[in-house]
């Protein structure tokens, strides 16, 4: 049993970088990606092809601002000495090429987590979790599942649960 009560307290030289990059998304200002990221950053959380590199980020955070207009809200920061760990909320509005025209118009929210590899001051590595089935179920795309009923005490439950 770990017993150590001593705080841990770890930097990452790279925070800095890290916080600019959620400042750039929510201002639509991507100047600071040049100096955020490494000559050969990869995003492994894009859903498309990306040269390595601030221009590759520069690709999928323009979609991020431009076509999906997300902003985020930063609820958490963790950090090591080489991981910078973001917890975050994405606020956006379905699009019609992404979500459906049905659907165009209405808002969501999606929790994130963004991890993020450094090198020196820099990001180097980035992967995203993002709730997307969440996102299908706020704007009606998909149902939302109800909880299924308990079986009544002293009756068998139904076969699939068997």
């Amino acid at each position: 049993m770990f017993t150590d009560t001593t705080p841990m307290t770890t930097t990452n030289p790279a925070l800095p970088a890290a916080q600019a990059v959620f400042d750039a998304i929510n201002s639509h200002d991507l100047s600071c990606l040049d100096s955020a990221v490494t000559s050969d950053f990869v995003d492994h959380g894009s859903p498309f092809p990306l040269p390595p590199g601030p221009d590759g980020y520069r690709q999928i955070l323009t979609y991020v601002t431009q076509v999906l207009a997300i902003r985020y809200e930063k609820l958490d920061e963790f950090v090591t000495e080489d991981r910078i760990v973001i917890r975050a909320v994405a606020h956006g509005v379905a699009v019609a090429p992404i979500h459906g025209e049905q659907f165009a118009g209405r808002p969501y929210t999606m929790p994130t987590i963004h991890i993020y590899r450094t090198e020196g001051d820099r990001l180097a590595e980035h992967w995203g979790v993002r709730d997307e089935l969440g996102v299908l179920q706020q704007i009606g795309a998909l149902p939302t599942p109800s909880m299924p009923s308990a079986p009544t005490p002293g009756h068998d439950a139904p076969d699939s649960q068997r």
